[in-house]
């Protein structure tokens, strides 16, 4: 699996909380995006966490601070805006093979947006843009 890293700038606030607040007001009232984020505190956190893990000797190693499992774009762009707000990293998971574990360790605080719940890819030539 290719893992995409995306270097952020750091703020002065706090990940651990203002993480939700900042996803939930970059996002449509409509979106549900509290239903896609997983922290270290949830009890589903280590079951996502281990759900693609190619190389068990990760299992132990420090994990992300967030996992989102996006449902749609705006849960993409909330998380990538809230992580350049917040200063943490972005590392995407799709589901590949990842034998290093560069989704699933980092020196600094990351989140991964894992791509579980997206099936497909729609280009629009019109737009050039693709989702």
């Amino acid at each position: 699996m290719q893992s995409l890293l995306f270097n952020v700038s750091c703020a002065s606030q706090s990940p651990y909380s203002n993480f939700l607040p900042c996803l939930v007001s970059h996002s449509p009232p409509s979106s549900q995006i509290d239903q896609v984020v997983y922290s270290t505190d949830s009890s589903s956190y280590p079951s996502i966490l281990r759900s693609s893990i190619q190389n068990l000797r990760f299992m132990n190693s420090s994990g992300p601070q967030f996992i989102m499992t996006p449902r749609n774009e705006s849960h993409v762009q909330a998380t990538v805006i809230c992580c350049r707000k917040l200063g943490l990293r972005v590392r995407v998971r799709s589901g590949g093979h990842d034998y290093e574990g560069l989704s699933y360790k980092a020196a600094t605080p990351f989140v991964i947006i894992d791509l579980v719940n997206l099936r497909k890819v729609s280009v629009s030539l019109d737009t050039n843009t693709s989702w």
